[in-house]
């Protein structure tokens, strides 16, 4: 059974996400798990709240958020009612990133889908600041959604990658499985200025090629130094819907992700991604 996680803000940049992951998992039997962590609204406005007021401002803010998840809920049953599908509301005084661990962990969650920005919506950047934290800190593959993206199966999926890590199989496994009930096609993208691979490294792509066996890959090689350009170059002319990468140590990911400020980062995907944290779970 596939567990899904998906977060929202009540945005319906949120809900598209939600959508999304349903069409995308509509051939498996899967759980989803909805959640809105609300601490931050508590105090929004903490300059105007007096402590006396706290406990009323918190079961107020509490209310709402459960009535906004019932309301996604028969919207959902509405649109889409999937006998393989069940779903659950978590409602929960939290910090989103705290509360998406949690949920992690104690329902062994396979992926989180969410939209790359929620209410605020700041257009100069990829991804909004709740979703670049959870790819950064949650332990679990991400998939981040584009705002208005409409669903379209995903047919041809780019995979940079270096080659230079040892990836989990588990992670490999999923992407495996979301490509295939649509026959997908995966290239994976090497981008360097020598096109040879180390022993090491041609070991790591046996792996990819065995863990997803059930996919036709293409092994592709790209002298460049420019790494971002590059992968967008190649996303533009290759009609590429959907980008996987790994957010791990001396991973291409890593130094788009870790650089100095968000701004910095002049991807601008208008495509589905997939963030694989090659983090040992089972």
């Amino acid at each position: 059974m596939r567990k899904i996680l998906i977060p929202t803000d009540f945005s319906e940049n949120a809900f598209n996400a939600i959508t999304f992951a349903i069409d995308l998992f509509k051939y498996e039997i899967s759980e989803f798990y909805i959640t809105n962590a609300y601490q931050d609204d508590i105090y929004a406005d903490e300059a105007l709240i007096e402590e006396s007021d706290l406990q009323s401002v918190t079961e107020t803010v509490s209310n709402n958020s459960k009535y906004q998840l019932n309301r996604i809920l028969e919207r959902i049953e509405t649109i889409s009612p999937n006998p393989k599908h069940s779903y659950h509301s978590v409602s929960a005084n939290n910090l989103l990133i705290d509360e998406m661990d949690k949920i992690v962990d104690e329902k062994n969650i396979d992926i989180i889908v969410m939209g790359t920005r929620g209410k605020t919506n700041d257009k100069k950047i990829t991804f909004g600041s709740h979703t670049l934290q959870v790819i950064k800190y949650v332990q679990c593959p991400v998939l981040a959604i584009p705002e208005n993206y409409k669903y379209a199966q995903p047919k041809h999926i780019l995979f940079p990658t270096n080659y230079l890590i040892p990836y989990k199989r588990r992670e490999l496994k999923l992407l495996c499985e979301m490509a295939s009930p649509f026959r997908a096609i995966i290239d994976t993208l090497y981008i360097s200025i020598s096109d040879k691979l180390s022993l090491r490294q041609k070991d790591n792509q046996t792996f990819i090629k065995e863990a997803l066996h059930k996919n036709i890959i293409n092994f592709k090689i790209i002298k460049s130094k420019q790494i971002i350009n590059t992968i967008y170059q190649y996303i533009k002319e290759n009609n590429i819907d959907m980008l996987v990468m790994v957010n791990t140590r001396h991973s291409f990911l890593e130094d788009i992700l870790y650089q100095s400020t968000i701004d910095e980062f002049s991807l601008n995907i208008d495509i589905p991604f997939l963030a694989l944290q090659n983090i040992k779970r089972y």
